[in-house]
């Protein structure tokens, strides 16, 4: 398990990541939505993953989210990069119920988010705005390109986990092992 903590005046953040491992989990952000999109993200990215983070979250969860973000795209980046090896590229759509969201990124080493979701608004009192925050965090940390595109879809609830899968989904195909690729680049190196 690769670990990674973060202190701020705003957060406290414990991470601990297996990349290869079955997709377990133990998360506890005090956002209980945000919880179930990371548990969701795990399970189906087959990555063991515990999350704890302390936050302020009388003012409300915006700090959690993004430094949550922060932390997670540091220690995934600490734990596939430099890229050799491995698929490199991965793309997925998950559907839940009406929703279909599409997810493709490259493990290219370079910061980029296309986020187009349709989520403005609350899923309880999760502010969805968030969702956005959290996927810039994380792609700009790690960094990887990140493109998460709503295919169809009117309920923000099924929108918001299915982009959660389908990022785990194309995870777990970009980080997948091939030993004939080498380095995946016609630079030699990412």
């Amino acid at each position: 398990m690769k670990e990674k903590r973060r202190t701020t005046k705003e957060t406290e953040i414990y991470v601990a990541l297996n990349l290869y491992g079955k997709g377990e989990s133990s998360i506890d952000t005090g956002v209980g939505f945000f919880d179930h999109m990371l548990e969701s993200f795990a399970r189906h990215a087959l990555i063991d993953l515990e999350i704890s983070c302390k936050g302020d979250l009388h003012i409300d969860a915006h700090h959690s989210v993004e430094d949550v973000g922060i932390v997670l795209g540091q220690l995934l980046g600490e734990a596939i990069y430099p890229v050799r090896g491995l698929e490199r590229f991965g793309n997925a759509a998950a559907v839940m119920d009406e929703a279909a969201v599409e997810c493709d990124i490259d493990l290219s080493n370079r910061p980029y988010l296309v986020f187009e979701l349709p989520v403005e608004g609350k899923v309880g009192e999760f502010d969805t705005e968030l969702v956005e925050e959290f996927f810039r965090a994380l792609a700009f940390n790690m960094p990887l390109t990140l493109h998460l595109v709503a295919r169809r879809g009117r309920n923000r609830h099924h929108l918001i986990e299915a982009s959660f899968k389908a990022l785990a989904l194309a995870l777990r195909r970009a980080v997948t092992p091939n030993e004939r690729i080498g380095i995946p680049s016609t630079k030699g190196v990412l």
